[in-house]
């Protein structure tokens, strides 16, 4: 266990670390050379213009006005000033309710802190059972519940304390529900049109030997939605296409850096070299070679193009269907279509934005394949990364690198790197180990085969907060147990390890208190410094960029990171409700986590973050269903802890606050989930009328008409190709069936001769 020294050699690195980033940011924001890396929203809105001054040269580049270095921190009052319904309207909706998940956060550990330091920590302190017991310990360890002697009456405090964490926490959680939930309806309600609330995403259309997709499309809906539907777009499998315009816009940008090589040295013409990374191959004229390049390309690409317009198989069984109404879309999206629940499956559409192209090419039939694999992926994820887990936690205790390495004792017990080791190492280890994970996850969640990137994301969010809590949580603890108490499992007999174990989980506190302060204060800090983007940006800048639309395309705002930084959230979470009451003194260190961290990421969602899509805060059930499931894992811990220490008539008692916590998640679920899951018909009603009475005359239609155009395609002057027809809404009312059969539809095949009234006529009828 880390010793005392080497918690203050971890806090002072972690200390200083967080304070060199946010001066270093303090001082690089002020530059204007640095302007477009820290604040790019501005950019891109259109509200904010690069920095210009009269006078010296330099001036463009280096900001010599010293006054404004005296107001290093006036970012940070100027991040939190901005009004939450402004920050909605700024941001939207994702970002302002992302940012209450670290409101959360403080709302909950504050309170807890204070009565935690007043009534428990007195309590653990005034004790000396460590003193008398062979566990290895260290100071911090005299402040937790293992230093309270087996069968004490203080264990009625830590049992009042629970309830009352358990109580507050679950207050609290309520609260931000209701708020979140009436922040979402709201914020329905009071949006302006957008082609998602009249859309709906048909997966898994039936094949119809007499019709193509999108004839079958189109006479589905009218006669199953005749008074509602409006138009509809087919979707192509374009994957081939997209990658022939990625591969095109990449050499273009090789293309754009030689000339300007050239341009600043004519020379000398520039070469590169035809194989792997420009390294190998003969060496060519790089002007040439990419200018043959894209022309190859482009001949690919027209070729691809021609053969998605002709050929039948490139439309996959998938539509964008849009209605004449919001209250039209939201029967159809949210009502089974036919008989067969395996058949014209409909869901609400993404926004356009929010649609991920790629995964709407998979046939629906392998979803279900693809989804057993990746399942069976990812437990062997889980089980195999307990290797390095357990290797980091190795990390943290000098006797086990000791008898693994004995030539390096001499080494490893000089103060200074025995402290390093104790206190800083484990946590930077296992920050490493983790870095690749997020992308293996969201690779894995893209071959599962959702729609869209909003979806993927809280796909991915799931699997690493499990993988955290595995491997990271309890691999944590009982690795490091294991490691740690390994002399005494086998000098004691075999009823005595359960109680050695219950000893040794509250001392796993020091090693996530040092993980807090490296991927907490550290990291939170190295996040608002966005080291990365400013390198790229300025090698951009230097050697790519010759416009001004050049220049906007190098700025990298980035996003929220939903898939990675709210499960390392609810890591927190999961560690402060569980250390509340067995080791307090982690609390401080998540408290200041989550203020520091709610002030870095409102800034960055204020001036730098450009969301990818708008959610209206769909993330919410799964946040809220995360810290149910962290509190009732801290309740459970607690139980068998206190099993261990001679408490056994405290089971009854406990065992009441998981059933209570259960059954509070399912309050919740049943009376705000709906609001996150379906669009209310009363709702969209309400918002269709008002619309239609503001704007009689407004054109839906051709608002929606190439809404759901794949990307490829858009600003083409093919466009029209990829869309149904253009004709007045009057002149195309309904399609005639080309049909042989009448088994599915009342409406005549125009092949059989019959006599039967038309399809128009019966649905004239019909309104009539």
């Amino acid at each position: 266990m880390c010793s005392g020294g080497g918690g203050g050699v971890s806090a002072a690195i972690n200390i200083l670390s967080a304070i060199t980033f946010l001066l270093a940011f303090a001082f690089l924001r002020l530059q204007p050379i640095n302007d477009r890396v820290y604040f790019p929203k501005w950019y891109l809105k259109g509200a904010r213009e690069s920095p210009s001054h009269g006078g010296a040269f330099v001036r463009k580049f280096v900001n010599l006005d010293m006054r404004s270095y005296l107001k290093v921190l006036s970012w940070m009052p100027a991040a939190l000033k901005m009004p939450e319904d402004e920050l909605i309207s700024h941001a939207g909706l994702d970002s302002a309710v992302y940012l209450r998940i670290y409101l959360i956060g403080l709302k909950i550990f504050a309170p807890i802190t204070v009565l935690a330091f007043i009534i428990l920590v007195p309590v653990n302190w005034t004790n000396s059972s460590l003193e008398s017991s062979k566990v290895q310990h260290s100071d911090i360890d005299k402040l937790s519940i293992s230093n309270i002697p087996v069968g004490s009456k203080r264990f009625a405090a830590h049992l009042a304390m629970a309830y009352v964490f358990t109580f507050w926490t679950c207050y609290v959680l309520l609260r931000e529900y209701e708020i979140v939930a009436t922040m979402r309806l709201r914020f329905l309600a009071s949006e302006k049109r957008r082609p998602d609330q009249f859309t709906v995403l048909v997966r898994n259309i039936p094949p119809d030997p007499d019709e193509s997709i999108g004839e079958l499309v189109e006479h589905f809906f009218l006669v199953n939605h005749p008074d509602h539907y409006l138009t509809h777009q087919v979707v192509y499998n374009a994957n081939k296409l997209d990658k022939m315009v990625k591969e095109k816009k990449k050499m273009q940008n090789w293309l754009d850096y030689y000339q300007l090589k050239y341009e600043r040295n004519s020379s000398q013409r520039p070469t590169t070299k035809t194989g792997f990374l420009g390294c190998f191959g003969s060496k060519v004229d790089a002007i040439e070679y990419y200018t043959s390049e894209i022309e190859r390309i482009e001949k690919e690409e027209t070729e691809e193009r021609g053969k998605i317009m002709k050929d039948p198989k490139s439309v996959v069984p998938a539509a964008f269907v849009s209605f004449r109404s919001r209250w039209g879309a939201a029967v159809c999206a949210q009502t089974q279509q036919t008989s067969n629940p395996t058949v014209w499956l409909t869901e609400w559409a993404p926004e356009p934005r929010d649609v991920y192209w790629d995964n709407l090419s998979i046939p629906f039939v392998y979803l279900t394949v693809r989804r057993l694999i990746i399942a069976v992926a990812f437990f062997f994820l889980n089980f195999f990364y307990v290797i390095p887990i357990a290797f980091v936690q190795s990390l943290a205790n000098i006797e086990g690198i000791e008898k693994a390495v004995p030539f390096l004792k001499p080494l490893i017990e000089m103060g200074a790197i025995k402290s390093f080791i104790q206190g800083f190492l484990p946590g930077i280890a296992l920050k490493i180990f983790l870095i690749l994970l997020p992308s293996i996850l969201m690779f894995m969640s893209k071959v599962e085969g959702l729609t869209s990137v909003s979806s993927l994301e809280r796909r991915s969010a799931f699997k690493y907060y499990i993988f955290l809590f595995f491997n990271v949580f309890l691999g944590s603890i009982i690795a490091g147990s294991a490691l740690e108490q390994l002399k005494t499992f086998l000098h004691q007999s075999a009823n005595q390890i359960p109680r050695t174990i219950g000893e040794a989980i509250p001392m796993k506190a020091t090693f996530f208190i040092t993980y807090i302060m490296v991927d907490g204060w550290a990291g939170v800090a190295g996040e608002i410094l966005r080291l990365k983007p400013l390198i790229i940006f300025h090698l951009k800048n230097f050697f790519l960029v010759k416009t001004e639309k050049d220049r906007e395309e190098a700025m990298d705002p980035g996003s929220i990171g939903f898939d990675s930084n709210e499960p390392q959230i609810q890591l927190y979470f999961l560690l402060g409700l569980v250390y509340a009451v067995v080791t307090p003194f982690l609390l401080p260190f998540i408290l200041i986590f989550f203020g520091l961290a709610y002030v870095v990421y409102r800034h960055q969602i204020i001036n730098v973050y450009n969301q990818e899509y708008e959610s209206a805060a769909a993330f919410w059930p799964s946040v809220h269903g995360r810290i149910i499931v962290a509190l009732i894992v801290s309740q459970l811990l607690l139980l068998g802890l206190l099993s261990t220490k001679g408490a056994g008539q405290s089971t009854p008692v406990l065992l009441v606050l998981p059933v209570v916590t259960f059954y509070f998640y399912k309050y919740c679920k049943n009376r705000y989930e709906p609001a996150f899951v379906e669009y209310p018909l009363q709702d969209a009603m309400r918002k269709d009328t008002l619309e239609r009475a503001r704007e009689p005359g407004f054109d839906l239609k051709g608002y929606l008409m190439n809404a759901y155009i794949h990307p490829v395609f858009k600003g083409d002057e093919d466009d029209e190709k990829f869309s149904i027809s253009d004709e007045p809404e009057a002149e195309q009312v309904l399609v005639a069936t080309k049909r042989q059969s009448r088994r599915n539809t009342p409406v005549p095949s125009k092949y059989n001769g019959s006599e039967s009234p038309s399809l128009p006529e019966i649905v004239n009828d019909q309104r009539l």
